[in-house]
C-alpha cells in the first residue's frame, strides 16, 4: 500500500477491499469505527459481482460517507478501476484515483528480474492472460505479440499459460525463450519458477 493509499484508508468511513488489496492491510490502516466490506472475487470461491461493487460504492457515497475502494496494484491496469470511476461519474459523485504499484512491474523486480536492459530490451508489453488464444472475446493479437522483441508480462495467465506459450511458438517465438512464473509476489509464500517457452507449452513447466 502506498503512503497516499494508507492515508486515504485511515480517513475513510467505508472501505471496500478484496483479497488483492489485501483486506488485512485495510483492517490495519482503517480508523476505529470505519466499516470494512469484503468484496473479493476469488477464483472458484467467493464472488462479488462488479455491478454489486459499483452499487455499494455509489450507495455509501450518496449517503455522504467518505468511501475508499482499496484495490491491489494499479486500479487501471486490469483492475476494472475505470468501471468503478465511471459508475461514480454517472452518479455525480466526485472521486480521486490514487495509483498503486502494478504487479506487472513490481513482481519481476521482487524476483530479481529486469524487464528492460540498456542495449538489449527496449520494449515491455503487459497482456491479460485471462482468456486463451482463439477465445471469441479475446482482443489479443498473439501473432503480433510473438514478433515483439521485448519482455512480455502476462497477468492472470496461470490457467492458460501452456496454451499461450504454444500459440506464441506457433506464431514464431523461439521455444528457447526464457520464462519465469512468479507466485504470491511480495509475500512470505513468494515462489519463482524458471522454464522455457517450449517446456511450458509441452507440459506446463514447473
Amino acid at each position: 500500500m502506498t503512503v497516499a493509499g494508507k492515508r486515504a484508508v485511515a480517513e475513510a468511513d467505508v472501505v471496500l477491499a478484496d483479497h488483492l488489496g489485501p483486506f488485512h492491510l485495510a483492517e490495519e490502516a482503517a480508523r476505529e469505527g470505519a466499516e470494512l466490506i469484503d468484496v473479493s472475487k476469488l477464483p472458484y470461491g467467493k464472488q462479488v459481482s462488479q455491478d454489486k461493487i459499483n452499487e455499494l460504492i455509489v450507495s455509501h457515497a450518496s449517503q455522504g460517507k467518505h468511501v475508499v475502494r482499496l484495490k491491489g496494484g494499479d486500479p487501471f491496469i486490469f483492475g476494472r478501476g475505470f468501471e468503478e470511476a465511471e459508475a461514480c461519474a454517472q452518479a455525480g459523485i466526485p472521486y480521486t484515483v490514487i495509483p498503486g504499484v502494478t504487479s506487472a512491474t513490481s513482481a519481476p523486480a521482487l524476483a530479481g528480474l529486469s524487464l528492460t536492459h540498456r542495449g538489449l530490451v527496449h520494449e515491455v508489453t503487459i497482456i491479460s492472460g485471462h482468456l486463451p488464444p482463439g477465445h471469441p472475446k479475446s482482443l489479443v493479437r498473439w501473432d503480433v505479440v510473438a514478433q515483439m522483441r521485448g519482455s512480455l508480462v502476462l497477468i492472470m495467465a496461470v490457467k492458460n499459460a501452456p496454451a499461450i506459450a504454444a500459440e506464441l511458438i506457433r506464431c514464431g517465438r523461439s521455444p528457447q525463450v526464457a520464462v519465469a512464473a512468479i507466485e504470491s509476489a511480495s509475500t512470505p509464500q513468494q515462489r519463482v519458477s524458471h522454464t522455457t517457452l517450449g517446456t511450458l507449452a509441452s507440459d506446463g513447466g514447473a
